[in-house]
């Protein structure tokens, strides 16, 4: 069936989309016609792929910022293409099948599991692979929490509801009874949804305030409760870090968290179990690893579980709306790159499902976090970047070919398929030339794109339908780069780049000069920079960097399908980010800074005022 043309998403979508990010935080209590169209799009993206069951937080009875109408995945929908070979229930049509959920007995589990957990965020799947879920929540509740959430509960709920929160209804339970009655409700809902491996991004055993303990973690539960779980400290810096990162301009690779905080009490700790025992990453040293590659680190931790484990995966940080989300759609991204989940969704659609259900459906305050330069959201998006290469797929590595080399017009040596290669400045420098480079790659740049473009590639119904539209489009430029800050300091005036077929579009994907129409800003190597990452950086992949290390990687990076898609989402990211968020943020702080200076002239005299 042809998808009606109306319904596709489209760029000025994803632009309206971030927007309305940006101006409204979500709450279930505070719902509109454009939250409610939100949530109605992300079900429709959702159905593609997925039968799924709705579990009903219409007036926030579950969770005041959790989404008003709760997805629970169940299985993949069979391809319509393939022919079913039975059906084992004639009352159901060829393709369907009968719900795993009992959804009344699931919201049931939900309202007891609740309590357990901070701001009531319990754990809640929000993907499917290989049909085990991916779920997310805030970390475990501290005891005043729970007795003070429970408490009002039962003050304001029906009668018939108190049940949930003081137990016989006659006397409150003791604080041993009431931690083994919630986090039990808790362990019970982790095992209802195949639940083995527990991911704690947090810092710290125990979240405290004022010198008083506000939340707990799994890793810390004095009575070992969580004891058939395989529990991961992972710890990850907050989202106040990535306000660091910002005023680093934007460049990850020179950043290293400070694990010497005092508030810092958490150590990373991976289970010994044969489940990691193949994977490649020395965690001893985590303590010396930079932003980029902690976050690479990690995502391959999860990865790995998806892919070697046979169990369901949580993982949570403190509130669960920051650092989750984040990891959230980098999984999310990652699979549906390597076409293993949302096999129908196009680029714009997984962006919008993103974007709309892992942060804004759950709470994330995006206005906040700009205003405050934790661009913790912006960070997710360009580190896409960084892991485009084979290294972060789940799917079977296939061997390397060895390519076919040969000397460009320029006197690079050039590699390739057999055809001729196309020079790009980032694959071809010394060690000591990195400081154009560093800022070209790493700090964002203010570019404005035209929404034409991105028409190109955003709406194909899969993978290799928008692959092939692209290829054989012949005046589609295609860049991807960061898309909101600095301009950069070494760069040629714009000039009229023409088109000469494949190679050279196939160069102006991998270019991180921003580009518009068939104009583009060229930046070349400058010798005696010394702001780049040195030749010691650790990365663990060619994509890791912003550069990569031989001619070979230049080309499988390019030729990756994997890459090509991270890439077209990280492009419509940019443009509307740079859109709908670094303009408005730029044109505030310029008022700001006039008005300040109005202010001053009227009290010396300089301006009078009217």
């Amino acid at each position: 069936m042809c998808e009606n043309l109306q319904d596709r998403i489209k760029p000025e979508d994803i632009h309206d989309l971030l927007a309305h990010i940006y101006e409204n935080t979500y709450k279930v209590k505070d719902a509109n016609i454009k939250s409610e169209f939100i949530t109605d799009k992300c079900l429709e993206l959702f159905s593609k792929d997925y039968e799924y069951s709705i579990v009903k937080n219409f007036n926030g009875e579950l969770c005041g910022h959790y989404p008003n109408k709760i997805v629970l995945l169940e299985y993949e929908k069979p391809d319509p293409q393939v022919e079913p070979a039975s059906i084992k229930d004639p009352s159901l049509e060829p393709n369907q099948m009968e719900s795993m959920y009992n959804v009344n007995e699931q919201t049931e589990l939900f309202k007891q599991a609740r309590y357990a957990r901070c701001r009531s965020r319990f754990v809640v799947p929000v993907m499917m692979y290989e049909g085990r879920h991916i779920c997310r929540s805030a970390t475990l509740a501290g005891g005043a929490e729970m007795y003070g959430r429970s408490g009002i509960d039962f003050l304001f709920q029906s009668g018939e509801d108190s049940s949930l929160s003081s137990g016989t209804g006659q006397k409150p339970y003791s604080e041993m009874q009431m931690f083994d009655r919630y986090r039990g409700q808790d362990i019970k809902l982790l095992k209802s949804l195949s639940v083995d491996y527990i991911c704690d991004l947090m810092v710290e055993k125990k979240k405290v305030k004022f010198g008083m303990a506000i939340t707990s973690s799994e890793k810390v539960d004095k009575e070992n409760r969580y004891k058939d779980f395989h529990i991961m400290s992972i710890p990850y810096p907050g989202c106040e870090f990535f306000k660091a990162w910002k005023d680093n301009c934007y460049l990850g690779e020179e950043m290293k968290f400070d694990w010497n905080q005092g508030y810092v009490d958490a150590c990373l700790d991976i289970p010994d179990i044969s489940l990691f025992s193949n994977l490649d990453v020395d965690w001893s040293n985590y303590r010396q690893w930079n932003l980029i590659h902690l976050t690479q680190n990690y995502l391959k931790l999860l990865l790995h579980i998806l892919k070697e484990g046979t169990s369901g995966l949580l993982v949570h940080c403190i509130s669960g709306w920051d650092r989750t989300p984040m990891f959230m759609a980098l999984l999310r991204l990652s699979l549906w790159a390597d076409g293993v989940i949302h096999q129908s969704l196009s680029p714009a659609e997984i962006l919008y499902l993103t974007l709309a259900y892992d942060w804004y459906l759950f709470g994330h305050s995006l206005s906040d976090r700009v205003n405050r330069g934790e661009e913790i959201l912006y960070f997710c998006f360009h580190f896409l970047y960084y892991i485009t290469s084979d290294e972060f797929t789940v799917l079977t590595k296939k061997p390397k070919q060895e390519p076919i080399r040969s000397t460009s017009p320029d006197g690079y040596m050039a590699a390739g398929n057999g055809a001729s290669g196309s020079f790009d400045p980032r694959y071809h420098v010394s060690n000591g030339s990195f400081t154009s480079l560093s800022s070209m790659d790493s700090a964002p740049i203010l570019f404005i794109n035209n929404h034409g473009e991105d028409e190109v590639f955003c709406n194909s119904p899969n993978s290799n339908s928008y692959r092939q539209r692209h290829s054989s489009n012949s005046s589609g430029i295609l860049t991807m780069e960061p898309a909101h800050s600095l301009p950069l300091s070494h760069s040629s005036s714009p000039l009229d780049v023409p088109i000469h077929g494949r190679s050279l579009r196939t160069n102006m994907t991998e270019s991180p000069s921003p580009s518009c129409g068939s104009w583009q800003v060229i930046s070349l190597p400058i010798t005696g920079g010394s702001s780049g990452p040195s030749s010691g950086s650790q990365y663990s992949s060619s994509a890791s960097s912003p550069w990569l290390n031989s001619c070979e990687e230049a080309s499988e990076s390019e030729l990756s399908p994997r890459k090509e898609k991270l890439d077209i989402i990280r492009r419509l990211f940019n443009n509307a980010y740079s859109n709908k968020i670094t303009r408005k943020q730029k044109f505030k702080e310029t008022s700001a800074v006039s008005n300040l200076f109005d202010h001053f002239a009227e009290k010396v005299g300089i301006k009078s005022f009217k």
